[in-house]
């Protein structure tokens, strides 16, 4: 009989530091870096004791701006051992929302690598933080982030006025093993660990508050959907700084005691090579990730025989390529609904559901996790079939909107339900099935997208206005976004003009794929713009124009 469990990140890592000490925790395969559950433990303690000499103590907040770096988890742990909260950052973020994110979130530590192939991460915290060229490593003094204290470089390369890991370590020395576990000591269960920022309907991320208790419980129940057991090795292709990676991968491996088989940036090849190495058990990913994985040219060069089950979530998982991945992959693949809120799972279907529950279901409600089907309208539970929101109650359910107690009521009601904003209905038998949302969120190839952020930032193009922002039906990516825009009179724009102007001010994946320029957009009675009607004008101005629809 599964139970619900009080330790935090620290106490599972120290289970099984102490439990099996020479087991391969982390592995980085292409590389052969390997890590078992002792000397990573190890390395987070001496970790933990450089963050406390740098002054960041319990409810710190540090953010994390990094791919699947070796060291990644390191700082994760590090903090969660120090009751310091871990505030993941998108790595497709530009500067605009870099400076949102660390200002709203009173960030006192930054770690952050070089970048990805667009994103100059160093350069952008120069801009952010001038001080840092003319200060030394150390307190730093910013008028615009006054608690932002420290940058820390995740590697060896120095950087003005960062520091670098080893000389975190270094600085650890200073700190003894009786402030560590003073610091420890300190921390429960219910205390913020993680923090993620999702975008709201208003425009303005939210910082979604995360304890140990929420992702640790729904990391174990995710795994236990999927019998995992210390034998088992994931292969960790998707992001970390998602919940899917973080909490659905990490948190599952962290509480079965098994190995995590890490890609730092996803690349199917590499995917491909460490599962056939490895051997990895099991594999995670959205269906991009599975459709690049099965048409790689180099597929069949790889034995993954040894694959056993994983999850495919993050968009809308098409029947076919479940079956594909079933067929050429040898996989069970299972799917988790949920959102960063309710940390993230809240129903999934299992191993021993039938091909087609896996296929047409998001399964049954978590084990503790009360899920209803409510009438929008009345608050009422819906009959079996019937269309309602999808809504949760239990442990996994956040803490709240960071600062922001009015939005945090606007999504958990007097009840204690955490209301998603999508739409679903319940069979006979328990299963959920997703059939559309209340909320106008887009989903282009697992990154939640809201139109309303997109829509203000396009509102300071000059030339621009009024505009609306929908999603385009994708085969690739299963949405892309669409913008619809009213020029003022006498303005002339390009599409190409829109997407000059959202280059590395807005994260890529935010960039509009279509631009459409309008005389107006289909109303309501009242004067509301129809979301829904947009996709259907879409497509219509998609073939009138011969645009072909990816």
């Amino acid at each position: 009989m599964v139970s619900l469990s009080n330790n935090t990140l620290g106490d599972w890592l120290e289970h099984w530091a102490e439990t099996t000490p020479d087991k391969e925790y982390i592995v980085y395969s292409d590389r052969d870096l390997r890590f078992t559950w002792k000397e990573f433990n190890e390395r987070v303690d001496n970790l933990a004791k450089g963050m406390l000499a740098i002054g960041v103590e319990k409810g710190s907040h540090v953010g994390l701006w990094a791919t699947n770096v070796p060291d990644w988890l390191t700082f994760l742990y590090a903090c969660a051992k120090i009751g310091a909260v871990c505030v993941t950052v998108n790595t497709n973020y530009k500067q605009n929302e870099l400076e949102y994110l660390c200002e709203n979130s009173d960030m006192h530590t930054l770690c952050i690598i070089d970048g990805t192939w667009d994103c100059d991460d160093v350069d952008m915290t120069d801009k952010m933080l001038p001080d840092l060229k003319t200060c030394q490593r150390g307190p730093l003094h910013s008028e615009r982030f006054p608690k932002m204290k420290n940058v820390i470089y995740i590697g060896q390369e120095k950087h003005r006025g960062m520091y670098t890991t080893s000389e975190i370590l270094l600085l650890g020395q200073s700190i003894t093993d009786e402030n560590l576990k003073k610091a420890k000591a300190a921390v429960t269960c219910h205390d913020v660990v993680n923090m993620q920022y999702t975008s709201g309907t208003t425009g303005f991320p939210k910082g979604v508050m995360l304890t140990h208790y929420n992702i640790t419980n729904d990391g174990f129940l995710t795994g236990e959907n999927m019998k995992f057991t210390q034998d088992d090795k994931l292969c960790v292709c998707v992001p970390l700084f998602h919940c899917f990676g973080v909490v659905l991968a990490t948190m599952n491996c962290l509480t079965h005691g098994c190995t995590e088989v890490m890609v730092e940036k996803f690349d199917p090849l590499v995917v491909l090579a460490s599962v056939h190495r490895e051997r990895c058990t099991a594999l995670y990913g959205v269906p991009t990730m599975f459709i690049a994985e099965l048409n790689h040219p180099m597929f069949s060069m790889f034995d993954l025989t040894c694959l056993r089950t994983g999850i495919m979530a993050g968009s809308l998982c098409p029947v076919e390529l479940m079956r594909q991945v079933s067929d050429k992959m040898h996989l069970t693949i299972t799917s988790v609904y949920g959102l960063t809120e309710s940390s993230p799972g809240m129903t999934q279907t299992t191993i021993d559901d039938t091909f087609e529950q896996r296929c047409t279901t998001v399964g049954r409600n978590y084990p503790f996790v009360d899920v209803k089907v409510l009438d929008p309208e009345t608050g009422e539970e819906c009959p079996v079939g019937v269309q309602g929101e999808m809504c949760c109650k239990g442990f996994n359910v956040m803490k709240g909107y960071y600062k922001n107690p009015e939005a945090t009521a606007e999504t958990i009601d007097k009840n204690g339900y955490l209301h998603s904003g999508d739409l679903g209905v319940k069979d006979e038998e328990g299963y959920y099935r997703i059939t559309g949302r209340i909320k106008d969120m887009i989903i282009r190839g697992g990154e939640n997208i809201y139109p309303r952020e997109i829509e203000e930032f396009l509102y300071h193009l000059d030339g621009v206005s009024d505009v609306s922002v929908a999603g385009v039906p994708s085969k690739k990516y299963g949405e892309e976004v669409g913008a619809f825009i009213i020029l003022k009179e006498g303005a002339n724009l390009h599409p190409d003009d829109v997407k000059d102007f959202c280059k590395g001010k807005i994260a890529r994946y935010k960039i509009p794929k279509y631009i459409f320029f309008v005389k107006e957009f289909p109303l309501t009675g009242s004067g509301k713009i129809q979301k829904f009607k947009l996709k259907d004008l879409a497509l219509k101005l998609c073939e009138e124009q011969n645009i072909e629809i990816i």
